[in-house]
């Protein structure tokens, strides 16, 4: 198990993750057509010629998912419960086909449940990046995340 246990995060540890990847077009097509979002801005590259963008824009849930994911190695993988909630979502910057999306994590506060004896609270700000070093992606997760089991 490559995440961490709730003991083992500190405020303000922040993780430049590792693994980067790029959006392709099929991407942007697949996700906009499985979440029924047909808008012209994602799919029309012709519509998207007439607009200030020039080009179609990768779908900013799809970026979003992308920068919480590609966290998930380093933080919670096999440690996390569920996600609570996220807040504070911004899209900076529009990703577009091609380019290459990064991710840095900072934690941002800690806390033991108060309802679960094997469980904290960990409220996570993620921050997504392009090639270009332009902040694409901004979002406070909390996520309830394990305690280290007893030995």
């Amino acid at each position: 198990m490559a995440g961490l246990w709730f003991e083992e995060f500190r405020m303000d540890q922040s993780f430049d993750h590792e693994i980067r990847r790029t959006v392709l077009d099929s991407d942007n097509m697949w996700f906009s057509n499985a979440t029924c979002n047909p808008a012209a801005l994602h799919l029309d590259a012709e519509y998207c010629k007439t607009t200030e963008f020039g080009r179609p824009l990768v779908n900013s849930i799809f970026t979003l998912g992308l920068v919480i994911g590609l966290s998930v190695q380093n933080t919670t993988l096999g440690t996390t419960i569920a996600n609570l909630g996220m807040s504070d979502v911004r899209f900076p910057s529009p990703v577009f086909h091609g380019d290459t999306i990064r991710s840095r994590t900072t934690v941002k506060e800690i806390r033991a449940s108060q309802s679960r004896p094997n469980v904290g609270i960990v409220t996570f700000f993620h921050q997504g990046f392009n090639q270009r070093n332009e902040e694409v992606c901004i979002c406070t997760r909390q996520a309830l995340m394990l305690r280290k089991p007893k030995t």
